[in-house]
């Protein structure tokens, strides 16, 4: 093998190892007893393993409930968001109308714009509507940036399926709505299982929206939930932490593994397209 392909592999591995270990080091830690958390000599494997760091988590107050609001939100937003952006993706790649050109621009400069910058306006517009510390009221801002990043996947998805498709399955007698369950829907299921991870992983991992909007500890997220953990004496609880961040990223983990193959053909055949 050559030098140069041995440094970029030694490098790859190097980022690797950046980058999975506070994954480790979070797991570690939750498993750790508390003399071994707050020990000056590091523990990388704990060799008595305890649990009791996860029962004080699940046991927290509001943790069942926070997850709940978690999946409502989550479920409600990715749902509206692709339906609407595979509806939104059909017109953009295969009906042409005034402005379709500009609209595309649009939505790929709103993914460019900062999250941070468009808190105080929605706030303020939530605020006049009554929706600010409701499920609803973040709902809606989460399809601020999840449903611009589906429309764009989407519709580069559908640029790559053949439009001759649908004109045979016309010139043999199928009608508009038929093309579209026969014909769009069943190619489109990898693109859309791809953007429906990533605008699952998104929703689920968002904080700051959640934390400005919700007020009320029993209608926040999870997210939120982990950042109120302090013990008695007002010290961060580690241990708990480490359990509670861990419980919080196996639904993302377990969605992700079982849809992996999807998603790496969704993004090759959909987000590279023009």
């Amino acid at each position: 093998m050559k030098p140069r392909q041995l440094g970029w592999d030694a490098l790859g591995i190097a980022v690797f190892v950046v980058m999975v270990f506070p994954v480790f080091w979070m797991i570690s830690t939750a498993f750790k007893p508390n003399d071994l958390i707050v020990s000056l000599t590091p523990t990388w494997i704990p060799l008595h393993p305890t649990f009791d760091h996860f029962t004080d988590a699940i046991h927290r107050p509001y943790f069942w409930t926070d997850v709940k609001n978690s999946l409502i939100i989550v479920c409600v937003t990715v749902a509206l968001s692709i339906a609407l952006a595979f509806l939104a993706a059909i017109a953009l790649a295969r009906f042409g109308f005034a402005g379709r050109k500009l609209f595309v621009v649009l939505v790929i400069g709103i993914q460019m714009l900062p999250q941070a910058g468009l808190i105080i306006p929605l706030y303020v517009v939530l605020a006049r509507y009554h929706q600010v510390n409701t499920l609803t009221g973040v709902i809606v801002t989460y399809m601020t940036f999840v449903l611009p990043f589906s429309v764009w996947t989407l519709r580069g998805f559908l640029l790559g399926i053949p439009k001759e498709l649908e004109e045979a399955a016309m010139v043999d007698g199928s009608t508009r709505v038929g093309v579209f369950l026969k014909i769009l829907l069943p190619l489109m299921g990898p693109g859309l299982v791809a953007t429906s991870v990533f605008a699952f992983i998104t929703t689920w991992n968002e904080y700051i929206f959640a934390r400005i909007l919700l007020n009320d500890q029993s209608k926040q997220t999870v997210t939120v939930w982990l950042s109120y953990f302090y013990s008695t004496n007002r010290h961060t609880d580690w241990g708990a932490l480490m359990a509670a961040s861990t419980l919080t990223a196996v639904p993302v983990v377990v969605f992700f593994l079982l849809v992996q193959r999807r998603i790496a053909f969704g993004l090759t055949s959909g987000a590279v397209r023009g």
